[in-house]
């Protein structure tokens, strides 16, 4: 990720508000990005400001180490560095046109733990419903395999030691403009949308840090 160190801004998406419509509207990535994650951002450089011993940390590193840190920053650390992790790596996860289907080591590591992409889907759809109120629903790489995982607010699975393939936002501002409360409409858009390339190159990034 691009700025991964304080004192962190609000880098432009990978493409341009309307890109990914007809399944994710204009309006949406819009608030989506420029005031929710700006939010976030701004939240997060506040509680690090006078705190220059964690200045130093990465977005990853103020992440694993949330839990660690005195109550109250603890809080504003996880929730404020988790949600700029969670929603750039999901705006990253992103394209329109996409790729219909994984390929590659991702397409074998799907059919090795899930029989193939169709059950994959029906399982990883499963999830993201179970989420009850706000979250995600993550896709990671441990011990050399793929596990679907949900995680509830801005939590994050590397705080887990976990390392993220793809992950979609169920917090219900990433999908209500235009799908209002029909999570499972918004689910199966997503699937239309899934940048497989960089969800491969993040398996290969797994694999090569033995996570």
């Amino acid at each position: 990720m691009e700025n991964n160190n304080y004192p962190f801004k609000n880098t432009p998406l990978p493409y341009n508000y309307s890109a990914l419509e007809p399944f994710i509207d204009e309006k949406t990535m819009y608030l989506h990005h420029d005031r929710h994650l700006q939010t976030y951002i701004d939240n997060l450089n506040g509680a690090l400001e006078k705190h220059p011993e964690l200045q130093k940390l990465s977005l990853e590193q103020l992440i694993k180490i949330s839990g660690r840190l005195p109550k109250q920053l603890q809080t504003a650390v996880r929730n404020n560095a988790g949600g700029v992790y969670n929603h750039r790596f999901f705006f990253e996860g992103l394209t329109n046109p996409a790729k219909g289907e994984p390929y590659g080591r991702l397409a074998q590591a799907i059919k090795q733990c899930f029989t193939d992409y169709e059950n994959f889907k029906t399982e990883f759809k499963k999830a993201a419903l179970s989420v009850f109120g706000s979250g995600y629903a993550w896709l990671v790489y441990i011990r050399h395999q793929l596990k679907i995982v949900t995680t509830p607010n801005q939590n994050s699975p590397i705080e887990q030691g976990l390392c993220p393939i793809l992950c979609i936002d169920v917090w219900e501002h990433a999908y209500y403009l235009k799908h209002y409360n029909l999570r499972a409409d918004y689910i199966d858009d997503w699937f239309n949308i899934i940048n497989w390339d960089n969800a491969e190159q993040n398996l290969i990034k797994c694999i090569k840090n033995k996570r």
